[in-house]
């Protein structure tokens, strides 16, 4: 366990060090980053197609038209990868790098690749695969002014709030189905981590920190998911208050998985505000507390505290949980960058 601990320490400093060294005027320039790629991606696009993909700033129903569901059940807003040409869908994509880590790009194009697999084993089934993901602009993009970039289809929602040098992620929703698969011959777990580091915090605890955490009933999926938007939970568990500093410092690593997928300023000023909060945070376990190694956890765990919810929920029904994964990352008090919006 001392070389998880060494490796979470590790994150917190570079973490750490990367909010002392990030300024308002660094973090701008990561917006003129993504501003430039999004103006480059409509600058190849029709004019009918343009309309398409830009909605008014404050139009709440496209706002909250985003789901774990394939698009054949719950249509998104905006163009679809598989309705643009190949210069299009390139430009797409880069404005979604342009706007994430290169860590959070890598994991959403597993998502998508996940998708793919899930398309050719089941006979190339159309309410699959890598091409029905959908781009949305809420407001035209702007290095000033609120704008919001929506990315996603199934097991997949980005809402990306930007104002100025500040970006929001959540509400985010990640999935994964298959959450384990083969890609030209190496084994591809796009939730890995969320799953093994927490799993490497819940055996970090000693015994009654262990019996505060494990919840006595079970849940089988995320509680604020789509179409939850302003609900509020209890929290419950075991606070970061009675945990060690080793602990805490997997903990906040953890967290990082989500709070890290977008940007590098914005993914800073995220991780120094929750960890403002950390003494108030919580961590619950709900389900089987062991895992086969090299697989992926078929328990249900939620963080939360004052400005965080994370939720990581295995599917029970229709085969093996540890296989069909979703996950939640929200901010209630400024999801959608409500905060900001009111400033």
């Amino acid at each position: 366990m001392r070389l998880v601990s060494m490796r979470a320490a590790s994150a917190i400093c570079a973490l750490a060090f990367t909010c002392l060294s990030l300024t308002p005027a660094t973090a701008q320039i990561a917006t003129g980053r993504i501003v430039s790629a999004a103006n480059a991606f409509l600058s190849t696009l029709d004019n009918k197609q343009r309309q398409t993909v830009l909605f008014t700033f404050d139009d709440e129903k496209q706002r909250q038209r985003w789901s774990n569901f394939p698009t054949g059940f719950v249509p998104r807003g905006g163009i679809s990868l598989k309705e643009m040409n190949a210069t299009q869908r390139a430009a797409a994509l880069a404005v979604v790098s342009s706007a994430l880590s290169p860590r959070g790009f890598e994991k959403i194009q597993q998502i998508m690749e996940g998708d793919e697999v899930s398309r050719i084993k089941e006979g190339n089934n159309p309410m699959f695969g890598k091409d029905l993901y959908y781009i949305s602009m809420l407001g035209k993009p702007s290095e000033k002014d609120p704008w919001m970039l929506q990315f996603g289809g199934h097991h997949l929602a980005l809402n990306i709030t930007i104002a100025g040098e500040r970006g929001v992620l959540t509400p985010t929703l990640t999935g994964a189905q298959p959450a384990l698969y083969t890609l030209n011959g190496k084994t591809v777990r796009p939730l890995g981590q969320e799953s093994d580091k927490a799993f490497a915090l819940l055996n970090a605890l000693d015994e009654a920190q262990r019996k505060q955490a494990i919840l006595s009933y079970r849940l089988a999926d995320l509680v604020l998911g789509p179409g939850q938007d302003g609900k509020t939970i209890q929290p419950e568990g075991l606070k970061a208050s009675a945990m060690n500093e080793r602990q805490r410092a997997m903990l906040v690593d953890v967290i990082a998985e989500w709070a890290g997928i977008i940007h590098e300023s914005a993914a800073a000023a995220r991780m120094a505000e929750i960890k403002a909060g950390l003494e108030d945070t919580w961590f619950a376990w709900s389900g089987p507390i062991t895992v086969t190694p090299g697989n992926n956890i078929a328990a249900y765990y939620r963080i939360q505290g004052p400005k965080l919810v994370v939720e990581y929920a295995p599917q029970r029904l229709g085969g093996d949980p540890a296989m069909h994964v979703h996950t939640m990352y929200r901010d209630p008090t400024n999801d959608y960058g409500r905060r900001l919006m009111a400033k």
